[in-house]
């Protein structure tokens, strides 16, 4: 099955304009659903996302899916220290013929082996009855079910089951985009004359499933499910029909060891509430929400520390859940900011909020960002050159769908990484720079690291070649380079003018103000990076889209 990291792939000749305009990129790209996350590489990573999605969506549970294999027990029980809401243990087996090769054959092992592991680890830390324990891979049977409740897991989750009931023949032709069945393509035709699926044979399914589940309890004298959970002494082993299965040990799989008889075998509790309040982000939450909810104006000013993570993220779900994906008009919620900001400032920041801070900030500034603006400058008593030092940390902008970034100072690695329609400047950049980008402008007025454009499949940037080693930094395998200084790169000229002005504008950056005084020479140095599928034609037809308001302001 698809496993996280490598998930469902959508071949690129499947990605019709719907689907790129809701997954903000290019007809024609090939998509693979969930990418791997650039912005995890340890548990804390987890953790801050966990706490940044908690943050924009205080109502929301959060889950996390780990692979079935040795030692998911250990990562089980980082994950509930990161406060997660839910775990799933996902096994080899099921899984859609969206699946890559590698994952269908090679990923994973059975989910009782992980589901088994992941619970003794849990009851024996402590942590079980903190978090909700789901289960997938293969499941089909009300006698998987009641498996999978003895090895732990309280959620069950199904996937070919479902598929089939609704018309799939398991064809494994998915990727290919003509399913005789209608039930995975893009293709309209083979949708409406083939496709047969009503929601009643899914629930008539799932009834068949509950029936049986429900039989399989009376017959071992269980009243509720949750009298089921854990409770592995129901379950004998099976001496196998061969020697070769006889020989396999797999008691340890119904072994609690150590672990005291009264430490819980289920979630005890309905959320797992983090140990971080967010003092300030209610604080603000609290002076915003009237002039969030009517719609106006309002400026605030607040002192941060580097302790203060997600800033914005709950003024953000705020105005979300007010006024959905449309947000507030440009400027409305003002927010000035001193100080250092902790981790994610700025992340999923919505249309309407603009975020100035004076200072710096950690990794993560803008992740997800959807709108609004987000504005950073050194402290104004500073003395050092800020487009030669580090202002804001690693992972910025990552999987940004819009809004704008202006940071008068140096970005860390994975600058933009997945951007899929944020517009940014910034002075200079790590390495990994647009890495996996889709949609968006990044201009760089100073240094890039290695590895830059890698995987870029849409948007476009500008890079202030200073040290004359841009080409031999960037990734050529799916973009190129040209210069701006031909007729028809003319609108290109204008824009990055009127955006390194605006930058100056908005931060006072000194670097700002020194290209444009030698505007000139500056364009000789600068380099377009655009994908190699998309022309400088097609590209121009993008400009007016990303800029018309900034133009008009």
């Amino acid at each position: 099955g698809a496993k996280p990291g490598e998930g469902g792939q959508l071949p690129g000749d499947k990605v019709s304009p719907m689907i790129a305009s809701l997954r903000h990129c290019k007809p024609g790209t090939t998509l693979i659903s969930p990418p791997p996350h650039h912005d995890i590489y340890s548990i804390e990573d987890l953790a801050q996302l966990i706490f940044d999605l908690k943050q924009v969506n205080p109502d929301a549970l959060v889950s996390v899916k780990l692979v079935a294999e040795p030692g998911v027990g250990t990562i089980a029980a980082g994950v509930a220290k990161a406060y997660a809401d839910l775990i799933t243990i996902s096994g080899y087996d099921g899984g859609t013929g969206a699946s890559p090769l590698t994952s269908v054959k090679y990923a994973g092992t059975p989910w009782e082996l992980g589901l088994s592991e992941a619970q003794q680890v849990l009851r024996a830390n402590g942590l079980r009855g903190r978090v909700r324990v789901q289960t997938d891979g293969g499941l089909k049977t009300g006698l998987d079910v009641v498996k999978a409740a003895i090895l732990g897991a309280e959620s069950f989750g199904f996937g070919t089951g479902p598929m089939v009931a609704l018309g799939c023949k398991y064809l494994r032709i998915c990727h290919l985009n003509n399913c005789a069945t209608g039930v995975a393509t893009q293709n309209d035709k083979l949708r409406r004359e083939h496709f047969i699926g009503l929601p009643d044979m899914v629930v008539n399914y799932f009834k068949f499933v509950a029936e049986e589940t429900r039989e399989l309890m009376a017959s071992l004298g269980i009243r509720k499910l949750t009298d089921l959970i854990g409770r592995t002494d129901l379950l004998d082993l099976s001496a196998g029909d061969t020697p070769r299965q006889g020989r396999l040990k797999l008691d340890v799989l119904l072994s609690q060891g150590d672990i005291p008889a009264d430490a819980p075998r289920f979630s005890q509790q309905e959320r797992n509430p983090s140990f971080d309040k967010g003092e300030l982000a209610e604080q603000m939450v609290a002076d915003a929400l009237g002039a969030i909810k009517a719609g106006t104006p309002i400026e605030l000013r607040y002192e941060v520390r580097n302790v203060n993570r997600s800033i914005g993220a709950r003024l953000s779900g705020e105005i979300a859940k007010a006024h959905g994906s449309k947000g507030l008009p440009d400027n409305t919620i003002r927010v000035q900011l001193t100080g250092s900001a902790g981790q994610s400032f700025g992340v999923w920041n919505h249309k309407g909020l603009t975020i100035t801070l004076e200072g710096d900030a950690n990794d993560y500034v803008g992740k997800g960002m959807g709108g609004g603006r987000l504005v950073i400058y050194p402290p104004r008593v500073a003395t050092f050159d800020a487009h030669r030092n580090t202002l804001i940390g690693n992972t910025c902008l990552y999987g940004a769908t819009g809004g704008e970034l202006y940071a008068a100072g140096m970005g860390g690695e994975r600058f933009g990484v997945r951007n899929s329609g944020a517009l940014t400047v910034v002075e200079g950049i790590g390495d990994h720079g647009c890495e996996y980008m889709t949609g968006g402008t990044v201009i760089v007025l100073g240094d890039t690291g290695l590895n830059f454009g890698a995987g870029m499949s849409g948007g476009m940037a500008f890079v202030v070649d200073d040290t004359n080693d841009f080409v031999s930094k960037t990734n050529k395998e799916m973009v190129e380079l040209t210069r701006i200084t031909s007729d028809e790169t003319e609108p290109f000229r204008v824009f990055l003018k009127t955006q390194v002005e605006r930058h100056l504008a908005l931060t006072g950056s000194a670097r700002a103000k020194a290209l444009l005084a030698e505007f000139d020479a500056t364009l000789s140095r600068v380099w377009l990076v655009k994908p190699k599928r998309i022309s400088i034609e097609d590209l121009v037809e993008d400009i007016p889209g990303q800029t018309r308001e900034v133009l008009e302001a």
